[in-house]
């Protein structure tokens, strides 16, 4: 199987691929709570393995995948969505370790470090020659980011970028994909990354509620079969976009 991670070619393995198609993929996200059953990675582990997946169908190459740098004090479980404390109890950690303004610095200045992080990347990768460069955004909150990334970068940059995190794509087909740590996102890490899941974590009973989880309960929707068909369209969707963005398509 050909080389897709651009961090672990050879120059001329590089030149190769690049001169077949010339798009890049970046992954991002972070680590976040994803319930009991799946890993804390799952935004950005998710995101990067359907980046091997389009790379694998359409060409082109996947750059190290973004763990760090989001916003730590919004649209995070832990901070955001834990009144009981029952995450960070589950985590083994005081309530008071996502206390507001742990970070030492305002939700704008995060917001605004973490998308200028993204311009440099997308400047970086347009000098090792890529015309196409696609953000694929696991944490859903961070296609707003990559979105306004895209558009300062466009100001002056030379390659096409684009953002998306998959399952808006394919919500006329699937029309709840897109969920936390629920039936979409376990089947989708269930087809993708299995060494990551294990629903055995999770109360037996149906009526406990799960920590942390929204939307369709996993115990009962989250199955491989809706994962692989979910990966295929989302895969689809994202490789046709991108060759529609190489120049002379």
């Amino acid at each position: 199987m050909a080389k897709l991670k651009y961090e672990e070619m050879l120059p001329h393995e590089i030149v190769e691929a690049r001169t077949k198609c010339s798009v890049a993929y970046v992954a991002i996200g972070g680590v976040e709570w994803h319930g009991q059953h799946l890993c804390v990675g799952n935004d950005t582990v998710k995101a990067n393995a359907l980046a091997l997946k389009c790379a694998e169908k359409g060409g082109g190459l996947v750059f190290p995948p973004l763990f760090w740098g989001d916003n730590r004090e919004s649209h995070l479980m832990e901070a955001n969505h834990d009144p009981e404390g029952k995450i960070t109890e589950l985590m083994g950690l005081p309530g008071s370790a996502f206390a507001p303004g742990y970070m030492q610095r305002s939700i704008y200045q995060q917001d605004r470090a973490y998308i200028e992080l993204l311009v440099h990347i997308l400047r970086q990768i347009e000098s090792l020659g890529f015309k196409v460069i696609v953000i694929l955004a696991g944490h859903y909150p961070l296609l707003k980011h990559a979105r306004a990334a895209v558009e300062w970068y466009s100001l002056d940059g030379k390659a096409k970028a684009w953002a998306c995190t998959g399952y808006e794509l394919v919500r006329d087909e699937i029309p709840d994909a897109g969920d936390h740590a629920a039936a979409w996102e376990t089947s989708l890490l269930m087809a993708l990354r299995p060494d990551c899941v294990d629903m055995s974590q999770l109360p037996k009973d149906p009526n406990v509620k799960l920590v942390g989880v929204g939307g369709r309960d996993p115990r009962e929707h989250a199955s491989l079969q809706y994962g692989q068909r979910g990966v295929e369209l989302v895969v689809e969707r994202i490789t046709a976009q991108a060759t529609e963005l190489l120049p002379g398509a």
